[in-house]
């Protein structure tokens, strides 16, 4: 089978983001959307991560997620360089325990939009499924499997609820 082409770019900060950003790797598998990762740093390899965001449209990404500790601005680096949606994700790496990471990647200055998820593996996980979402604007397909995916999670919180309540009830007879 033919490699198809990447839809979404995933950028991290470190090589030490990986663990955090596996989450969102399992997203974009489970919903088959090619995506391409690299390495490259806001601070340590500006030129290069320029260049990425500047060729990601004519290479046929669609979508860039962005994730980066300490006070890095690689989601912003990124979204000044292309027009395509940039999602932030902070990575929980500093001693402010993301906190630096958040504020760097949602304050960004009117005209730089970079949508911005929860800090570490729940972000990570919520940017890929919003990278679906973008996606499944234009595809039906998609949009389909994400509503099966909304209505399992649905069915599962439901499943739980009711084990739950026949415990309670067996307990309290």
């Amino acid at each position: 089978m033919a490699e198809r082409q990447p839809l979404v770019g995933l950028l991290m900060g470190s090589d030490s983001d990986l663990p955090v950003m596996e989450g969102a790797f399992e997203v974009l598998r489970k919903f088959e959307i090619p995506f391409e990762t690299a390495v490259l740093s806001a601070h340590r390899t500006p030129d290069q991560a320029a260049r990425y965001a500047e060729t990601a449209a004519a290479r046929g990404l669609k979508v860039l997620i962005a994730a980066a500790g300490w006070a890095a601005h690689l989601a912003g680096v990124l979204a000044s360089k292309t027009t395509l949606p940039v999602i932030g994700v902070p990575i929980d790496s500093s001693p402010l325990k993301g906190m630096d990471a958040l504020l760097s990647t949602v304050q960004m200055p009117p005209g730089i939009p970079v949508a911005t998820m929860a800090i570490g593996k729940g972000g990570a996980r919520n940017a890929a499924l919003f990278a679906v979402q973008i996606l499944a604007l234009s595809n039906e397909a998609l949009s389909e499997g994400l509503r099966r995916y909304k209505a399992d999670m649905a069915s599962e919180v439901l499943a739980k609820n009711e084990k739950i309540e026949a415990s309670v009830r067996v307990r309290n007879l």
